[in-house]
C-alpha cells in the first residue's frame, strides 16, 4: 500500500483489511454502482497499533497454538567416504488460533547451539539478547516464527557407500546404504537420485530392496522407504558405455533423501511456551520433523 509514492504499510494483517479480496458480490457491485475500488475508505484500527500484525478483536472457539520445528539437514560426502560439510537450517513454524493479545514465551532446552537466528517483527530483541527465550505477540494464523542454522554436525543417520569401477567399456556399480547413527525415531521416506554420464548408453541396475526407475533423460530413483532390519539396501549392476570409451571419467553425484519425524537432528529442543494476558488455558501442542536437504555424495 503506496501514499503519495512511499510505503504506507506492508503489513499482511492490515492490507487485508482495507483491500477487499475479489468475489463475486464484489464484481456484480461494480458493474450496478459504477465503482470499481475496492480499497477501504478509513484505516484499520490496528494501524496505529504497537502490534499492527494482530487484530485487537480477535475470538476463536477454540483456543490452540502449535509449535513446528521443522530442520534440513544439508551435507556434502566425498568420495572417501569423509564429511565435508554437515550443517542444519532449521525453522520455528507457528499456528496460533488465540483469542484477544496473547503475550507468548518461548524457551528452548539448549540455544547456545543456534546461529544466524532470524525473526519475525513480533519477536522483542531484549529478551532473546538476555536470556534468548523468545518473547512475542503472535499474529493470528500460521507464521515463521524464527530460523536458524547448526553449524558443524559431526555424524549423519545413514551412510551411502557407493563403489564404482570402470574398465573395458562397462562400469561395474555397487551402493549400499544403511544406519549410521540411530537417532531415536524411524528414518522414513530414503530414496537416493542421480543421473547418468553421457557417455553411458545402458543401464542394467537391480535393488535388493524398495524401487528403481530410470527416465529416458538418464534420471535414476532408488526408492527404498524404511531400512528393514534383515537386510542393508544394496543396488547393483553394470553400466554401458558408449563405442570408443574404454572407462568412465565422470561419476555421478548422488543426492540423498529422507525425513524423521518426531526429532530435530541438531539437538535443538522446546522446553516449554507459557502464556500471559489471557484468563483461557488454551491447547498446546508441539512438533518437529528433518529433512535431507541438500544431503550429497560425491562417487
Amino acid at each position: 500500500m503506496m501514499d503519495s509514492g512511499f510505503p504506507l504499510t506492508t503489513e499482511p494483517n492490515i492490507l487485508k483489511d482495507m483491500i477487499a479480496p475479489p468475489n463475486i458480490v464484489s464484481r456484480m457491485l461494480s458493474v450496478v454502482t459504477g465503482g470499481s475500488s475496492s480499497v477501504s475508505n478509513t484505516l484499520p484500527g490496528a494501524t496505529a497499533s504497537n502490534v499492527p500484525w494482530r487484530a485487537s478483536d480477535l475470538k476463536h472457539s477454540n483456543n490452540e497454538v502449535y509449535v513446528d520445528l521443522v530442520e534440513e539437514i544439508d551435507a556434502i560426502i566425498n568420495r572417501d567416504g569423509f564429511l565435508v560439510k554437515c550443517e542444519v537450517y532449521g525453522e520455528v513454524q507457528v499456528n496460533s488460533r488465540l483469542s484477544g493479545i496473547p503475550d507468548l514465551t518461548l524457551s528452548f532446552a539448549n540455544p547456545s547451539i543456534i546461529n544466524d537466528v532470524r525473526f519475525h517483527p513480533c519477536v522483542r530483541f531484549r529478551p532473546w539478547e538476555t536470556r534468548q527465550v523468545l518473547s512475542f505477540v503472535p499474529p493470528d494464523g500460521e507464521f515463521k516464527l524464527m530460523s536458524y542454522r547448526v553449524k558443524k554436525l559431526k555424524n549423519t543417520p545413514i551412510y551411502v557407500r557407493p563403489q564404482l569401477t570402470s574398465d573395458a567399456g562397462l562400469c561395474r556399480v555397487n551402493i549400499l546404504v544403511g544406519m549410521r547413527n540411530d537417532p531415536g525415531k524411524p528414518i522414513d521416506s530414503i530414496a537416493l537420485q542421480f543421473s547418468l554420464p553421457p557417455s553411458v548408453v545402458s543401464s542394467d541396475l537391480t535393488a535388493n530392496h524398495g524401487s528403481f526407475d530410470v527416465l529416458t533423460n538418464k534420471a535414476c530413483t532408488w526408492s527404498i522407504g524404511r531400512i528393514p532390519k534383515d537386510k542393508t539396501p544394496c543396488l547393483t549392476g553394470t553400466l554401458l558405455l558408449e563405442s570408443g570409451v574404454d572407462c568412465l571419467r565422470e561419476f555421478p553425484t548422488l543426492l540423498v533423501g529422507f525425513k524423521i519425524m518426531g526429532i530435530g537432528l541438531s539437538g535443538l529442543k522446546i522446553d516449554k511456551l507459557d502464556l500471559q494476558n489471557v484468563v483461557y488455558r488454551p491447547y498446546k501442542g508441539f512438533r518437529a520433523v528433518t529433512r535431507a536437504g541438500n544431503y550429497e555424495i560425491r562417487t
